[in-house]
């Protein structure tokens, strides 16, 4: 269920809508998006832009003074 304030939100939305610069602002943003997300889906991530995973703990064996 919506809580009012969502309501009260679109309400202000209706009576003062956004700049045209501004909904054309997110809308490239979107789609900046949406393009990185298809390149990386259909063409794939480049090697060189993958980090190595390291372990989270690193065992330290005692060293045996023999």
């Amino acid at each position: 269920m919506w809580n009012i304030m969502w309501f009260m939100r679109m309400t202000k939305w209706a009576r003062n809508p956004p700049s045209t610069r501004r909904v054309i602002f997110v809308f490239s943003i979107v789609a900046l998006g949406l393009a990185i997300a298809g390149i990386e889906k259909f063409v794939g991530w480049p090697e060189f832009m993958t980090i190595e995973r390291t372990p989270k703990r690193v065992k330290i064996n005692p060293v045996s003074t023999d």
